[in-house]
């Protein structure tokens, strides 16, 4: 089986995984088009759908051109206190101008507050047509998703979730994303050359999105040079964030990359810089953000995935209305992912990863 999911790293990071290859084309998603109009999609589906070890087909995407009708969709995140899932936001916001649907959005404010979001969904689904879910927990939420998907369908979108209740997923697989970031720091430092020490840090414990991560990344890295010397678990708020990173560099000073969310390479940066560190402790991120995008072109951070959070959040809307009208072809699809870095930044569209600069949370589509 892992053997299977394995097999697909090859395309994926065939657009930037070494750097001494130079410039990389831009991922197919990213051609020049209309944000406004519907435009074909490149993505990866799974069949068998919901579950990421199964065989995948890359697809083009055709969108609806408008829903039959304004649909009710309730959008329920497990916080906004990044620009990645501000990206999310986006897409959906968009997207719901595009088809002509309303769109109502509640936040759970972090991680930690499994019960908060039961609550939310629980009230913002009674008034809608449809609940497109980016969940807190991957099997916290199953009681009450199954409450719901019998009165509306329920779609999971960006987090992967326990498959009762749910009619289709709208994600790409985690386990991939560390493996892709794991695949590039090795493909850096391979067997026999000399050995990295590597602070990593997962994520939240109790999100499984983050251990996925972690089996993916360690997964990547068995028979490289690098060694992961400091595991440090905890929210992806960015004060937490920074109060980890300070930990790892006390207990290991010795430590040659930081590696993690996007927000522990945005406090990572600002660290490093204040330390005097910059340029000795290299930085990686598992996840695509503008902070990301920002330490990559100022050459701060090395490199990072894409998942393209724009499009999946465009996806999660799309995919929902066509769930309700009965044209749903394919119930598990999601972005192909790309590696940014320096050597391909020159060719990279941000339209369908962040969300303009000056975009602001938006909870409310009429």
């Amino acid at each position: 089986m892992k053997a299977m999911r394995w097999c697909r790293l090859p395309g994926l990071l065939l657009a930037g995984l070494a750097l001494a290859a130079g410039p990389a084309q831009a991922p197919a998603q990213e051609t020049a088009q209309d944000p406004a109009s519907p435009a074909t999609w490149a993505l990866e589906a799974w069949s068998p759908p919901f579950d990421f070890r199964s065989p995948t087909t890359t697809i083009t995407y055709h969108p609806l051109e408008r829903a039959s009708r304004k649909w009710r969709i309730c959008a329920s995140y497990p916080h906004l206190k990044d620009s990645y899932w501000l990206s999310v936001n986006y897409g959906m916001v968009e997207e719901a101008k595009r088809l002509g649907v309303a769109l109502r959005v509640v936040e759970a404010g972090g991680y930690p507050n499994l019960e908060r979001q039961i609550a939310q969904i629980t009230e913002c689904a009674r008034d809608a047509d449809v609940l497109a879910l980016g969940a807190v927990s991957f099997d916290g939420l199953t009681e009450a998703v199954l409450a719901i998907s019998e009165q509306i369908p329920v779609i999971a979108v960006v987090n992967d979730i326990a498959d009762p209740g749910i009619s289709a997923k709208a994600a790409v697989s985690w386990v991939t994303m560390g493996e892709v970031t794991g695949a590039y720091l090795a493909s850096l430092h391979p067997a026999g050359t000399p050995p990295v020490k590597v602070a990593w840090f997962p994520g939240p414990r109790q999100s499984q999105w983050a251990h996925f991560v972690e089996e993916g990344f360690t997964e990547a890295l068995a028979g490289s040079a690098v060694d992961i010397v400091l595991r440090k678990w905890g929210d992806t708020g960015r004060e937490i964030q920074l109060i980890l990173v300070e930990e790892a560099l006390e207990e290991r000073p010795d430590v040659d990359y930081i590696v993690g969310s996007a927000v522990t390479a945005g406090a990572a940066v600002s660290l490093l810089r204040a330390r005097g560190l910059t340029g000795r402790i290299r930085v990686l991120a598992d996840y695509f953000t503008h902070a990301v995008y920002r330490g990559i072109k100022r050459e701060k951070i090395l490199a990072a995935p894409t998942d393209f959070p724009a499009l999946q959040g465009r996806m999660g809307i799309e995919m929902a209305v066509r769930l309700l009208e009965g044209k749903l072809e394919h119930p598990h699809a999601g972005p192909l992912i790309h590696i940014v870095e320096q050597g391909n930044l020159g060719d990279f569209s941000t339209r369908l990863s962040l969300a303009p600069a000056d975009f602001s949370p938006t909870f409310v589509v009429e």
